[in-house]
């Protein structure tokens, strides 16, 4: 650089449109994937309206307010149940408790020993 400043300023201008350029294209990006999580969101609450009966629902809402996490384990199971097949009907609250008490460990009991 010959340090004129045309030549300056111009150099300034450059990186001024990459940063906004980069910033546009990661906001792009950022709305590409909150789109495709809530098409997600959509299409696994489709599936679990058709594969559960209201008391499962029910029960599995419950779950989800008590722990989450395993609300959402419950959940991903029986979206991918459906999605394989091996769901026959629809899945009622016996059925929902029986994969509850598969999919959650047995809960540890304390004894306490007074001396």
């Amino acid at each position: 650089m010959s340090g004129d400043p045309n030549e300056e300023e111009l150099d300034e201008l450059r990186k001024k449109k990459m940063e906004q350029l980069k910033e546009q294209q990661e906001g792009e990006d950022g709305e590409a994937q909150q789109a495709a999580q809530q098409q997600a969101d959509a299409q696994k609450k489709a599936i679990l309206r058709q594969h559960l009966s209201d008391g499962a629902r029910k029960r599995l809402n419950t779950v989800k307010m008590s722990k989450p996490d395993v609300g959402e384990q419950i959940e991903q199971q029986v979206v991918a149940l459906a999605q394989s097949g091996r769901i026959q009907g629809q899945i009622d609250e016996e059925k929902m408790k029986q994969l509850l008490q598969e999919l959650t460990p047995d809960s540890k009991s304390f004894d306490i020993k007074r001396r």
